[in-house]
Parts: C-alpha cells; sequence; structure tokens
C-alpha cells in the first residue's frame, strides 16, 4: 500500500506503526522521525512563516483564510505522481493541516482515487482511536492495537504515580499574540498528569482571552505551549513577551515553576508523542514523583534557561 500523509501526526503514527517504507509523500510540516526528511513535500503554507512572531502569523493566517479559504495549498501533480492508494487528513484545525474537503477535492482528481482517511481526534481517546483506524486502513491492524496498548499503559503509569499529590494550579498558554488558552486534548493532558488546568475546554477548541482577563489569577505552575513552536522558538517568543508573562505568573517564575516546551512534538500533534507530553507534564508539575522523566530538549524553565541559550 501506497501511503500520502498531508499532516504530521498521521506521518508520527505512520512510522509508530513500523510502515514508514509505505509512505510516498508528507505534509511540509513532518518532521519526525528524521528518516521522513527526505520523503516528497505535497503541501505548502501560503506564507512563508520562518523567523515570524506568533502576531505575524496570526495575521498571516488570517489573511490567507480570508483571501483563499486555506492557509495551505497541496500539489496536485506531486500527489499524482505519488499514486497513493490511501491519503491521511484531518478536520479538526484548519490553521494547522490541509483539511478534509481540500484533500477529498484533490484525491477525486486522480485515477484511480484513492481512500481519504480523516484523523479528527478531539480528545485522547480519539488519539487512540485515530492509530486504530490508521492501522486497520493499512492492513496493521494488530499492531495497532499493541501500541495503543503501550500508549495506555504509559498514561496509566505517570497517573499512578501523582495519585494522591496536591494539584498545583496550571496556566497553560498556547500562543502569545494574541492569547490563546488550549483545547481538544490539551487540557486532559494537564489534568492526567497531576495539574488544575486554569483555563481550557477539555475537547473544546482553543480559545482566546485578553491578558488582562487571566492577569490576578497567579498559577502555581505556567507552561508555554505555542502551537507549532519548537522549544527554541518558543523560549524566543516567551522572551518577547517576558514583561505580560511575569505579571501572568509571578510566583511560577519566581519558583522556577515557569516552562518553555516543544509544543509542536509534544502537544500540538494528535500523534503518539502526545504520550511523551504526558510523561513531561508529570515531571514539571510533580518532579518529587516523576522525576525519572526527563525534560531534556523538550521543556526548560523559563526565563533563567532562557537566558542561559
Amino acid at each position: 500500500m501506497r501511503i500520502a500523509s498531508l499532516l504530521a501526526s498521521g506521518t508520527e503514527i505512520i512510522y509508530a506503526l513500523g510502515i514508514g517504507d509505505r509512505l510516498v509523500g508528507v505534509s511540509h510540516e513532518c518532521d519526525y522521525p528524521a528518516d521522513v526528511l527526505g520523503k516528497p513535500r505535497l503541501t505548502r503554507p501560503r506564507f512563508a512563516p520562518e523567523g515570524l512572531s506568533s502576531g505575524q502569523i496570526d495575521e498571516a493566517l488570517r489573511e490567507a483564510l480570508r483571501e483563499h479559504g486555506s492557509a495551505y495549498t497541496i500539489d496536485e501533480s506531486g500527489l499524482r505522481g505519488c499514486r497513493p492508494d490511501l491519503v491521511l487528513t484531518q478536520s479538526v484545525c484548519e490553521v494547522c493541516a490541509v483539511s478534509a474537503p481540500w484533500a477529498e477535492r484533490a484525491a477525486a482528481m486522480l485515477d484511480p482515487v484513492p481512500a481519504v482517511l480523516s484523523l479528527d481526534a478531539h480528545r485522547i481517546a480519539d488519539i487512540l482511536d485515530s492509530i486504530r483506524q490508521v492501522g486497520t486502513a493499512a492492513g496493521v491492524e494488530e499492531r495497532a492495537v499493541e501500541l495503543v496498548t503501550q500508549l495506555q499503559d504509559r498514561i496509566a503509569a505517570v497517573v499512578d504515580r501523582v495519585r494522591g499529590a496536591d494539584r498545583p494550579t496550571v496556566l497553560g498558554l498556547e500562543w502569545l499574540d494574541p492569547l490563546f488558552v488550549p483545547g481538544h486534548w490539551v487540557p486532559e493532558m494537564f489534568d492526567l498528569a497531576g495539574g488544575e488546568l486554569l483555563y481550557g475546554q477539555p475537547g473544546g477548541r482553543s480559545r482566546q482571552m485578553p491578558w488582562r482577563e487571566i492577569e490576578g489569577r497567579d498559577p502555581d505552575v505556567l507552561v508555554i505551549m505555542p502551537c507549532g513552536f519548537n522549544l527554541e522558538a518558543t523560549i524566543a517568543e516567551a522572551n518577547s513577551h517576558a514583561e505580560r508573562l511575569h505579571r501572568l505568573a509571578p510566583r511560577a517564575v519566581q519558583a522556577g515553576n515557569a516552562f518553555a516546551v516543544d509544543g509542536s512534538a509534544y502537544f500540538s500533534r494528535s500523534g503518539p508523542r502526545i504520550v511523551t507530553g504526558i510523561e513531561l507534564l508529570g515531571a514539571m508539575l510533580h518532579p518529587d514523583r516523576c522525576g525519572r522523566y526527563s525534560l531534556d530538549g523538550a521543556a526548560v524553565p523559563w526565563p533563567t534557561a532562557a537566558r542561559r541559550s
């Protein structure tokens, strides 16, 4: 079977199932594991996001949606040349990846027309179900069941470690300009890791909020996790909003309980590495119980680590 993945989480699922050799094309955002970097790119953004601040990216995304109805384009010629039997897409977020209607239209132009599987996860259970769906569609259902069981066991291990502990209040920030608090599966991640998230609706959309509305809550822990930003970009973005972040969470910053994280790898994508994200949160929220989970390369205290970098 020849598979084209138009979203990063789909690509990560394919590799986690051990069938990366079946991938004939991927999205512009697919960067994990390293083997995927040599695959043909079948999508691209309508603007160049490199080096842009969160405010500039937000403005460019909104303009692309107003003018084109989508922030991304599909290389239809490249897709045709890949001759896929299966195309992976999504309809969860129109600003994160090519959405299902666009993928379906592109697939309908191929001969033969490939199957299109939309991975529309809003909760952690949905992410696990997406793995099962891909496994079934790719003919490796038993591998998918085994992978899901392993991921569930890892989640249960974190839950067991934090059970009975005091739950610190947490402020998670999914975007800084404008300010967004997390939705979809991310609030569940904080809950499973033993935190009391101040803002964020499990299974709901990420929500824009005014900075002034959050000031004064002063959480125990601050997690800065811009959607799609790696750790380096997150640190830079946090530094550019340092004064405001200090006002939002003075106790957390002073106590060393403010963190910048690799949101792209461990929080934004609805794939297997979400479980690593839960383990990371366990280490941030309950280091005495989850110290065995390393933050190395995935999260750093902010702003002290940011000043050293």
